[in-house]
């Protein structure tokens, strides 16, 4: 949000300087990102008179100027405005006047007036535009004052008897989303009211009562009232439009609006002074004099002001007259009803649209507007017939006509205040320290909040602009950024635990895999958890044509900030490629990463904390590239899954869990991967490693295969756990007995599910089993291989070859009975 430091002024008295104002602003929690000057103090600006002008002997484009400045002979000035002509009164800058200018590079520099040549003419000033002299952004031509304007007066003093102090700045506010009371210069000047102790001045409006004749010539109908609770309409007649005076012109500008008309400028001046948006009908233009809020039907199209045919969502709300829509509610006006130059009757709509109806509309058009900015963060829904009579006032003191005696006030649901109570000693216990309830209650009445004492507490009624405050710790806030966060003292001791708290096992077993995998030369990587629609299609099967039911175990945001936010991701896959591709393409090569994050889906589980959702953490690992960089020692290999394979089976060594879990091929893969296998234990899924399908390569351009490994780490971490806990076992005082082991199996035999019954048939006197050999050739049946693996075996005593032997002889007999393994000899 932009304000006007010399607008703010008309609401309080300030002695702060423009930055002491930032400093103010920021401790009251709101940020302030930029002070900008819009110009300076005017000083050598007197106003003339042009006697003569004549075209510039050495250039087409300037002309050659006698300007009377009140005192001794004309001055000669070189001039390159299109509008100067003879006879005007003119804002000039005599030489030693600085001014802020813009350069070519579109900055404002300070620029100090000199007498020189132009062209081979001499020049003893300047002729001053609008945007020169810091009273807008307008450089289209000079500034042609009235003809009443005192020739030879300095400029400033007769900016003063306009009402106009210079110069003015612009401060850039960041307003959070619970702030919207604060989103004009009314509302920072009542922040700045309870920190200054100060008055806040409102605009004296005589506000009109519900009837009259303005209700019977408008009539106004809701058919949409969750969406439109309340709407105002007020009649000027017979105005005249015409460009804003000076004053209306420098106020927008001040705060980066282009002036339009007197009509709409009177409309944007009272949104940016309270906070209320409104919008001017040509009266004339609506049909049948009627008022029609509704909501948007599937596929209907509507053209906004700004020319462009919008295809709207369907529940989008509707302004409209007795036969077509009239305005976007809450966003945009319609072409078909803008105030013109032939503009005689105006209509000035002031409603409270529903908050989220109006940002749903927004997204859904990309198009934000300073009103939907206001109403999707929630408006006064007691200031809409103030604020429509505060425009008419303004319309007919700008623009002439009437107002047509009466309102109209449609109301569809009543707005009550809450009530909240506030007590002191919690205020002392939250805060750390005292305030007295003096201030307590200076605060809060100066904020709106009418406190009334109740013994050691204040019932505090909340008022409608400030939709944000629901409990108590919300006016302890309050209190607290008014009073000063830096006015809270430092408690004279801290309360230190005797111990050092253990950590939780899960969250160890995090930092140690963390660990682990950056020492496997991984780097941990952070994506969004938001992700766009059509992103989150490419990696979750379809089961329909709607988007609706695309992927039903979807979360989608109801608001998304924008199109690239619009789903919680199911999966830490999508942001993990996009990392790939996007480090791919900046020339990196091993691209080696891993990820932890909270993953989301919908459920029909009746036990998660909130019905119908469901979330978990997750890792994600993903290798592609060369396994290694490139050295003299080194001719690197493209990655593959058993890199991967090998990287999951080496943690779940180190981590003591390799007789717990197991890596079995998956009987049918997802649609996304080429193929898969998955990490399990007790018949429980834990997660899959899986190289990324050809078609999902080909559509991220990736330039290497992308072999990935996703757990769901809850369930990893909850079996983990009691593995991570050190035993001593000493080492054995007896040998033990080396054994090797060959069989014959189909080609296509999986070896993981081979060695899970070796374990299972060597019993407690296998203590290691593992593959050195896998042939396929001469002497091997077709359709056959060989795997052979080391077998060791040990006890706490000396074993026999007996019992070595029948350990072997039950290790083979299970192997032929599940797989057909054939002993090789």
């Amino acid at each position: 949000m932009k304000l006007s430091y010399r607008w703010l002024q008309q609401y309080i008295d300030l002695d702060l300087s423009p930055s002491e104002l930032a400093e103010a602003l920021i401790g009251l929690g709101l940020e302030v990102e930029e002070v900008e000057p819009l110009g300076t103090d005017l000083k050598g600006v007197v106003i003339g008179r042009v006697l003569e002008v004549r075209p510039h002997p050495n250039a087409d484009r300037l002309t050659l100027c006698r300007v009377d400045l009140g005192s001794g002979e004309p001055v000669p000035i070189v001039c390159g405005a299109p509008n100067v002509a003879a006879g005007q009164k003119v804002a000039v800058a005599t030489p030693g006047t600085t001014l802020l200018l813009t350069d070519r590079e579109g900055n404002r520099q300070p620029v100090t007036i000199r007498k020189t040549k132009i062209r081979g003419e001499v020049s003893e000033g300047m002729i001053c535009a609008e945007d020169e002299l810091g009273l807008s952004d307008d450089h289209s031509g000079i500034l042609v004052l009235p003809g009443d304007a005192p020739v030879g007066h300095p400029f400033v003093e007769y900016l003063q008897q306009q009402g106009l102090t210079v110069p003015d700045y612009r401060l850039e506010v960041s307003l959070t989303p619970n702030r919207a009371d604060a989103a004009s210069h009314i509302g920072m000047a009542r922040d700045l009211s309870a920190l200054l102790d100060r008055p806040l001045r409102r605009p004296e409006v005589a506000v009109p009562e519900p009837g009259g004749e303005a209700a019977r010539q408008v009539q106004v109908t809701i058919d949409a009232p969750e969406a439109c609770p309340r709407y105002v309409a007020l009649l000027v007649r017979n105005v005249r439009i015409g460009p804003s005076p000076l004053w209306l012109r420098q106020r927008l500008a001040a705060i980066g609006l282009r002036s339009i008309n007197n009509v709409v400028d009177v409309t944007n001046y009272v949104l940016h002074e309270c906070g209320q948006p409104l919008h001017a009908f040509d009266f004339d233009q609506l049909i049948g004099g009627r008022i029609h809020v509704r909501l948007a039907r599937a596929g209907e199209q509507f053209t906004t002001l700004d020319g462009k045919t919008r295809q709207l969502p369907e529940g989008a709300l509707l302004i409209c007259d007795a036969e077509r829509p009239v305005a976007l509610a809450g966003i945009m006006g319609g072409e078909n009803s803008e105030v013109t130059d032939t503009t005689t009757n105006i209509l000035i709509e002031s409603a409270y649209f529903d908050p989220s109806t109006i940002r749903r509309t927004s997204k859904a058009l990309g198009l934000q507007t300073d009103s939907s900015y206001r109403f999707e963060r929630g408006v006064d829904a007691g200031l809409q017939r103030w604020a429509a009579a505060r425009a008419a006032q303004l319309i007919v003191e700008v623009a002439g006509g009437e107002i047509v005696p009466g309102v109209v006030d449609v109301q569809v649901r009543s707005f009550e205040p809450r009530t909240v109570t506030l007590r002191l000693p919690r205020l002392a216990h939250v805060l750390g320290t005292e305030i007295p309830s003096g201030e307590v209650r200076r605060i809060l009445d100066r904020l709106g909040f009418a406190p009334k004492p109740e013994g050691e507490a204040f019932r505090c009624t909340v008022p409608l602009y400030r939709p944000d405050v629901h409990e108590e710790i919300d006016l302890i806030e309050e209190v607290a950024r008014v009073h000063g966060y830096d006015r809270l003292p430092m408690p004279e001791a801290f309360t230190v635990p005797a111990r050092v708290p253990d950590e939780p096992p899960a969250q160890a077993l995090r930092r140690r895999v963390r660990t682990l995998l950056a020492g496997f030369g991984l780097r941990e990587i952070y994506t969004n958890s938001l992700l766009p629609r059509e992103v989150v299609r490419r990696f979750v099967p379809a089961s329909g044509s709607d988007h609706q039911t695309d992927a039903p175990h979807l979360v989608e945001t109801l608001n998304p900030i924008s199109a690239e936010m619009a789903v919680l991701r199911p999966s830490l896959l999508p942001g993990l490629v996009q990392t790939i591709v996007y480090n791919q393409n900046r020339g990196q090569q091993v691209l080696r990463f891993f990820e932890f994050g909270r993953v989301f889906a919908r459920t029909d589980r009746p036990d998660t904390p909130v019905p119908g959702f469901a979330e978990h953490e997750a890792l994600v690992i993903g290798l592609s590239g060369p396994h290694a960089p490139e050295g003299w020692d080194v001719q690197p290999r493209l990655t593959d899954f058993f890199d991967l394979k090998g990287l999951i089976e080496t943690l779940l060594d180190t981590l003591h869990l390799s007789d717990r879990m197991a890596l079995v091929p998956a009987e049918s893969p997802e649609p996304t991967v080429a193929y898969q296998m998955n990490l399990v234990a007790d018949g429980r899924v834990l997660g899959t490693l899986a190289r990324l399908s050809d078609a999902l390569q080909e559509a991220y351009e990736l330039r290497a295969p992308l072999y990935y490994a996703e757990l769901n780490w809850d369930a990893f971490a909850e079996i983990a756990h009691p593995a991570q806990q050190r035993r001593y076992r000493p080492f054995s005082r007896f040998p033990e007995v080396d054994r090797d082991l060959a069989v014959l199996v189909d080609r296509d035999q999986p070896v993981g599910p081979l060695l899970e019954t070796i374990r299972e048939a060597g019993g407690e006197l296998l203590r290691h089993v593992g593959v050195f050999d896998l042939y396929e050739g001469e002497r091997i049946p077709s359709g056959k291989k060989s795997v052979a693996f080391s077998l060791r075996f040990g006890a706490d005593r000396t074993l026999t070859d007996e019992e070595v032997d029948a350990r072997l002889e039950a290790i083979v007999r299970e192997l032929e009975r599940r797989f057909g393994a054939q002993l090789r000899r």
